[in-house]
């Protein structure tokens, strides 16, 4: 399987994905650590891949989103964005409708 295929597969297979540098509970670098501190708050059942571990995931994921920086959040198999946009449309409200919508989080 192509790393292509494997990052397809994590995607396809998870409602919400972050590909972080780090893990949720020990974030590597400061802009992973902002997204899953979002997604925390919001009490987001998420996975994630620490891209640190895998120089090809790494690499991969800025192709296969077209991309050039880590964090990257997929909700519902749709790339989102980076810390910029998450933290955007976590300031300005919109984050929390449009997880509602894409059904991973209930409207509370």
């Amino acid at each position: 399987m192509s790393v292509q295929d494997t990052i397809r597969s994590q995607v396809d297979q998870n409602d919400v994905m972050l590909y972080m540098k780090g893990t949720p509970t020990f974030p590597q670098c400061g802009f992973s650590s902002v997204v899953a501190q979002i997604l925390n708050y919001l009490q987001i059942e998420y996975e994630s891949v620490n891209v640190l571990e895998d120089m090809e995931i790494r690499e991969g994921i800025k192709q296969f989103s077209n991309w050039p920086t880590i964090p990257q959040l997929y909700v519902k198999g749709e790339f989102v964005g980076g810390c910029d946009i998450i933290k955007e449309m976590f300031e300005q409200g919109e984050l929390k409708p449009y997880l509602v919508e894409k059904g991973v989080l209930e409207d509370a």
